[in-house]
C-alpha cells in the first residue's frame, strides 16, 4: 500500500488493485475511510471531524496530484509522493 503523503499524524495510501471512482485511503489512528479525489465524499469508514476537514483541506490543495497517483496506481506504478498539508 503505497503512500503518498503523510501529516499530523494522518497518513494518506492508495492501492494497486483498488476501483473506480478515484479515491484515497486516509488513516488517523485506529479510524479509516476512503476519500472520493473528485468530491471528497466518504465511500467508507469515518474519520474525526478534525481529522477529516484537515483531509479535505489537503485533498482540495493537491487534487491534480491525486489524481496522477491514481492513473499511477492503477498502471501499477508507484505513485508519487504529495507535500503533506502545513
Amino acid at each position: 500500500m503505497p503512500e503518498i503523503s503523510r501529516f499530523f499524524g494522518i497518513i494518506v495510501t492508495m492501492y494497486h488493485n483498488d476501483h473506480p471512482p478515484p479515491h484515497f485511503h486516509a488513516k488517523y489512528a485506529e479510524y479509516k475511510a476512503k476519500i472520493e479525489i473528485a468530491t471528497g465524499d466518504v465511500i467508507a469508514g469515518s474519520l474525526p471531524t478534525r481529522a477529516l476537514s484537515m483531509v479535505e483541506e489537503w485533498r482540495q490543495q493537491h487534487m491534480g496530484e491525486l489524481t496522477a497517483c491514481w492513473s499511477q496506481v492503477i498502471s501499477h506504478e508507484i505513485p508519487a509522493r504529495i507535500e503533506p498539508l502545513e
